[in-house]
């Protein structure tokens, strides 16, 4: 079996490559904004060589495309005249056809080899590129663009672009030096015959232009009702429970159905426009190859064209001209397609919603105190989440924050995080401004258990150690003690390594919640986020991790956001939230004595 050094060793180019390469295909991208031209040659940038000596292996293997049509009037025309050495003559003009021919074999592996490992290097690297900022942009930006979006631009816009690429630098190249060779051995033998060709070709590529503005606007449809069904499917798959426990079954089929019917008809559109445009271009490019027989065919008869074989070469040259002339004619939707892949995939490397932070002081270290200053926050226009909202947090103290449905809860955390930024006011972190650290050094030391839990595709180990692969099997097992998780893993077929499905479908709401516990709190951090982290959790294994909870925020700054009144009662201070304000803050048995907004709403939960 092969290892994974090895198999890194076999790789065309490593992780590391591809890595190093990323920030200069999105400066790329920035710096030729809008120039898809100087964007692509840009990304190419540093694989020059290896296009060049493709480039010239290319010529190489292309040889008896140019030479043996040369080769074969001679053989015609030996036959005409019968000179006394015409077998021997036939003979040679053979051979080098032959050798010709076979060489195509090494020098068109060579050209292929060099072309595909750049093409492919280019197409990894701008994946990587898109993925990495993806990691940059916003949260804010990834909550308004729909997952199957980004997943189709990843995907099948990189593949368009790889496909674009591909056919750039094989039948843009083939046509380019086979116009030159042609019209030089044309000019060279016939310079009527030359003036031809250079009528009839442009001409050919003028009939192209009518078809190219209805294609581009067909491709850019196409490709957008791609994206949003992309992004329709992926909606679908992960409602399939809720929609199969309401009996939505139907409605979801028509939606998607919908969608679906709708990106076949745009695409239908675009195939008939490129199917008409080819059978015109046809029509058009095969009426030029018959002027070109009956003019060859006139000079011969007047004298113009001496030898037959040389009807038999311009015919063939020019059957080769038209047929490399219709293959960048029909070039033309994948040149769309890859223009607009350019275009789609600047959506993302082009955006300025970026959390930027790079410039930033580190944190090196972070004790945990916070103070919000008259902070004011809102979404959008109309949706104010924060109001004047002001509060002072003690290293090591526990906050709960309570209050109904869209008080500002979440909207405080997302604030603590650094997720969203304070319209008005400041958010202080150990006296620092959090606008003003790295965001990234900061996240190092806090850990978050959110209300949706969130399991990917793995073992159970693979969860819990998510972002700390070389943790120890003892303080792992410290982990599973301290979030409950021991009598699960028990339970489960393969223990830690069982796989917990996608999404951790395999589990109950509560292993999936204990798992993300213990994910959070195996990092050792100095900030706690608890967002209703019990939610899921019945009586029995809520007092459980109540436990671990207690257990784990000791020494630590913790913020608990809790529905369950029940679950905070040994916070430290419980704060009141109501439209975005601080209504009142204080113990458990402060505020229960104060028989105010909480005593309130903790007499609602009351059996």
């Amino acid at each position: 079996m092969t290892s994974k050094k090895e198999n890194q060793k076999q790789r065309i180019f490593s992780t590391r490559d591809i890595i190093n390469n990323e920030e200069k295909f999105i400066e790329c991208f920035r710096k030729n904004k809008g120039n898809n031209l100087k964007i692509f040659f840009g990304l190419y940038k540093g694989s020059y060589l290896k296009l060049l000596l493709s480039s010239f292996f290319f010529v190489v293997k292309n040889l008896p495309v140019w030479i043996v049509p040369i080769l074969t009037a001679n053989i015609i025309t030996i036959v005409e005249q019968r000179p006394d050495n015409a077998i021997k003559l036939i003979i040679i003009n053979a051979i080098v056809a032959v050798v010709l021919i076979t060489q195509n074999v090494p020098t068109h592996y060579w050209h292929a080899m060099l072309l595909l490992k750049s093409n492919r290097k280019v197409s990894a690297t701008l994946r990587g590129a898109m993925i990495k900022r993806l990691q940059q942009l916003s949260i804010s930006f990834h909550k308004e663009t729909p997952s199957g979006k980004l997943q189709s631009k990843i995907m099948r816009d990189v593949e368009n672009f790889e496909s674009f690429s591909f056919q750039i630098f094989t039948t843009v190249l083939n046509v380019a030096t086979s116009m030159v060779v042609t019209l030089a051995v044309v000019f060279v033998k016939n310079i009527y015959v030359f003036l031809m060709f250079l009528i009839c070709a442009p001409a050919a590529v003028f009939v192209s232009q009518f078809f190219l503005k209805k294609i581009r606007k067909g491709t850019s449809e196409f490709r957008h009702s791609m994206e949003n069904t992309s992004a329709d499917v992926i909606n679908m798959i992960e409602l399939i429970p809720v929609t199969r426990a309401h009996g939505l079954e139907k409605k979801e089929i028509k939606k998607l159905t919908n969608s679906v019917v709708d990106a076949a008809h745009k695409g239908y559109v675009l195939d008939k426009i490129i199917h008409f445009f080819g059978s015109v271009n046809y029509v058009v490019l095969t009426v030029f190859q018959l002027i070109c027989l009956i003019f060859t065919a006139y000079l011969a008869y007047i004298g113009s064209i001496k030898n037959i074989g040389d009807i038999a070469l311009y015919q063939s040259y020019f059957g080769t001209l038209l047929i490399y002339v219709n293959n960048v004619i029909s070039l033309m939707p994948i040149i769309t397609n890859g223009t607009e892949a350019l275009n789609s995939i600047s959506e993302i490397l082009n955006s300025d919603d970026l959390e930027a932070t790079d410039e930033k002081p580190k944190v090196k270290q972070l004790e945990g105190e916070y103070e919000f200053k008259n902070v004011s926050f809102k979404y959008d226009e109309n949706s104010p989440a924060l109001s004047n909202f002001s509060l002072k947090v003690k290293k090591g103290e526990t906050i709960a924050f309570v209050g109904e449905s869209g008080a500002g809860k979440s909207s405080i955390i997302n604030l603590i995080t650094g997720f969203y930024k304070a319209n008005e006011g400041q958010l202080f972190v150990d006296g620092k401004d959090i606008n003003e650290i790295d965001l990234r050094s900061y996240r190092h030391f806090i850990s978050v258990v959110p209300q949706k839990t969130i399991l990917f595709s793995g073992t159970v180990r693979e969860n819990i150690t998510y972002g700390s692969p070389d943790i120890s099997e003892e303080d792992l097992n410290f982990v599973i003690k301290a979030s409950q998780l021991e009598s699960v893993i028990e339970r489960l077929p393969y223990g830690l390594d069982t796989n917990v499905g996608e999404h951790g479908d395999k589990l109950s709401g509560g292993q999936k919640q204990r798992i993300s516990i213990a994910r959070a709190i195996i990092r050792n951090p100095r900030v706690i986020i608890f967002d209703e982290a019990t939610s899921a959790l019945d009586s029995l294994s809520e007092r459980e991790i109540q436990k671990a909870i207690e257990y784990l925020t000791a020494d630590r700054t913790t913020f608990i956001v809790a529905h369950r009144l029940s679950t905070i009662k040994n916070a430290d201070r419980i704060a009141v939230i109501d439209k975005g304000e601080l209504l009142e803050i204080g113990s458990y048995d402060e505020l229960m004595a104060k028989k105010g907004a909480f005593y309130k709403l903790q007499s609602l939960q009351l059996p």
